[in-house]
């Protein structure tokens, strides 16, 4: 039977804080809106890593129900959102954030 060494917190916490960066950077330069929405869902999952690491070196089970409860926000946004993508597409023929002005009349 193999030995599994335990990895320290820290690694976690790093490749979540490196998973949270790369969200936000695509986020804030793509320009197409599912790619910004899938950006929006590796931040959220970026804070459920964090959230399990705390709640497994804490021995805790609040972080564990906190990140479910943020997953089942990100199931009801994904819903909500994709259908709101297919709104738009459906009356701009675009999903393309720059071209998207619904508040202009």
């Amino acid at each position: 039977m193999w030995v599994v060494p335990e990895i320290p917190p820290a690694l976690y916490l790093m490749l979540s804080g490196v998973l949270f960066t790369m969200g936000v950077i695509g986020a804030l330069t793509r320009r197409n809106a599912i790619v910004v929405f899938m950006c929006i869902e590796l931040m959220l999952n970026a804070v459920n890593l964090s959230f399990v690491t705390f709640s497994y070196f804490l021995q805790s089970l609040d972080g564990v129900i906190f990140a479910f409860f943020v997953m089942a926000v990100a199931a009801a946004e994904a819903a909500v959102g994709l259908a709101i993508f297919v709104m738009i597409y459906r009356s701009r023929e675009t999903i393309n954030l720059d071209e998207i002005n619904l508040l202009k009349w």
